[in-house]
């Protein structure tokens, strides 16, 4: 107890305050006991003597019951007084007695806690002394009194030096045990510290399915603020198979063995919101070497990453290549029979120069075919990747010249007007400059390919502090089931006219991806027979004042 309020007190000073009550106590009754010749004492005392001594035993232990030492020049001076208390018993009235034997002896533990060896030599050291004038005061130096209090002497020292040694043997203990909890606490926030800097999402459940550890990530892959502990994994995550069966997923940890692996559970979190998961999960086995129960385990440990769209681009990276095989073949087929039969023509006496070059011009003309396929595929591997996304400032009325000039001749050819609409005031976007004219020249070209009669208008308008691009063509137009299909990839629409016209079926898709690229959002207007139009708006440049 520290003045200005209350505070626990240490062990030791506990011990101090049970042992100087106890001592006292045991020697006042011996001392009363020993005055009605219940008992032989070696030294009978009058009756003022043992008032005085109970007088003064009973105040020290008061004072230091009710009111504890609190420093240690006093802690010094209250052992002192205990001695000097207790060897007096000794010569005046108990001798070498057992009770005065388990008295000092708790007189050298408490100076022990207090003061280590130091408070043991000073308790020997007082107890050498007080031994001594008892002999020489009382007895003499007679052989057969020498004989007993050098034995009662010895048999304190020796019980000592025993206690003294147990309380070592404790002390190391207790030391090497603070140590080994103090390395697990350290190994223990190790893990933990690793374990919530994982971007995976970590659990630990005990053998009933209740979680007891989870890491920061858990609770961002589970959507939640709510703490986890003590919940029931299947309360937490409710799963489901590839097929939609619903599953407990504790049961599956039940069966586990070994460490096991799935990708094919689905999470759903919200009526519209699902995400595939891939756990790993394995019982834990304790290293506690004692006799256990088999297929007891002392818990679960789960990793679990979301897979939803690794899972998605693979299975679309699966379907892309079976689609773009199945598309290669067809034109190299023919490619290869076309030249294989203009071999076996030009052997032939009866080929005619004319026969050779309708062959060739089908052979070149699927070339063409794979070369504009390859040309596509390379443009989405670009726009996968990230090359060239570099925004920059685009002139936009040099821009529209530049298209009109690179299809204008491609127009003409085929009868139609290809004509140039722009506003009288055009300003700059900042855009990825490739990027931007892909997704024109595959608006434009579309366009022209479809449109037998008419023409096709680059139609540029700035409204506000946006422009407007639009390609409008007065072709064939596209049907309202086909305006959602449009941008999936190799997708050719079952209109004949369409069938009629070659393509990759890569145009729209390719405008698609490189839009999100860009952040812009692709229009349709079109009406059967009706042609179509293409549009999306750009933020203008702002010019720094």
């Amino acid at each position: 107890m520290y003045r200005g309020g209350f505070s626990r007190q240490s062990i030791k000073d506990n011990v101090f305050r049970l042992a100087g009550l106890f001592i006292p106590i045991i020697l006042i009754i011996y001392g009363v006991l020993s005055q009605q010749s219940v008992i032989e004492a070696p030294h009978p005392m009058n009756d003022f003597g043992l008032l005085a001594f109970s007088f003064w035993w009973l105040f020290i232990a008061g004072l230091q019951f009710l009111f504890p030492s609190e420093s240690e020049p006093e802690t010094i001076m209250r052992l002192v007084i205990y001695h000097l208390l207790t060897g007096a018993y000794l010569i005046f009235v108990s001798g070498a007695s057992p009770v005065f034997m388990v008295c000092w002896l708790i007189l050298g533990a408490i100076s022990y806690t207090y003061f280590s060896f130091k408070g043991v030599a000073a308790n020997i050291i007082a107890l050498t002394t007080f031994m001594t004038i008892d002999i020489s005061l009382w007895h003499g130096f007679g052989a057969n009194v020498a004989v007993y209090d050098l034995m009662a002497y010895l048999s304190i020292i020796a019980t000592g030096l025993i206690l003294l040694r147990i309380f070592k043997l404790q002390e190391a203990s207790k030391k090497d045990l603070r140590y080994a909890k103090t390395q697990e606490l350290i190994q223990r926030d190790r893990a933990l510290t690793i374990i919530n800097n994982l971007a995976d999402a970590v659990l630990s459940t005990d053998r009933h399915g209740i979680i007891r550890i989870y890491n920061a990530a858990s609770m961002a892959l589970l959507d939640t603020n709510l703490g986890l502990n003590g919940h029931f994994i299947d309360e937490i995550l409710p799963v489901k198979d590839s097929n939609g069966n619903k599953i407990s997923f504790f049961e599956e940890l039940k069966k586990s063995k070994i460490v096991t692996k799935r990708d094919d559970l689905i999470y759903k979190f919200g009526p519209d919101d699902s995400m595939r998961l891939e756990v790993t999960y394995s019982p834990i086995q304790s290293s506690y070497v004692g006799p256990r129960k088999s297929g007891i385990h002392d818990g679960y440990a789960i990793i679990m990453r979301d897979i939803t769209k690794s899972k998605s681009l693979e299975e679309e990276k699966d379907e892309f290549i079976s689609v773009v095989s199945h598309e290669l073949r067809t034109p190299i087929t023919i490619a290869e029979g076309t030249i294989s039969n203009v071999q076996l023509m030009l052997k032939h006496p009866d080929t005619t120069k004319v026969m050779l070059e309708d062959a060739v011009d089908t052979a070149h003309q699927q070339i063409i075919f794979l070369a504009g396929m390859v040309n596509d595929l390379s443009t989405l591997s670009r726009a996968e990747r990230g090359v060239a996304d570099d925004v920059e400032e685009i002139n936009i009325k040099e821009l529209a010249q530049h298209l009109h000039e690179k299809y204008f001749d491609e127009a003409k050819a085929k009868s139609l007007s290809l004509d140039l609409d722009l506003s009288a005031k055009l300003g700059s976007v900042y855009a990825s400059r490739l990027y931007l004219e892909e997704v024109l020249q595959n608006l434009i070209t579309n366009s022209l390919k479809y449109t037998e009669k008419g023409g096709v208008k680059i139609i540029f308008k700035q409204k506000n502090d946006e422009i407007e691009f639009s390609i409008k063509d007065t072709g064939i137009g596209i049907s309202k089931s086909d305006q959602t299909k449009i941008f999936k990839k190799f997708y050719r629409s079952e209109d004949y006219r369409t069938r009629e016209t070659g393509g990759t079926g890569l145009g729209l898709y390719i405008v698609q991806k490189l839009s999100k690229k860009m952040g812009i959002k692709i229009k349709i207007t079109s009406r059967l027979n009706f042609g179509s139009t293409f549009s999306f708006s750009l933020p203008v440049m702002k010019k720094d004042k």
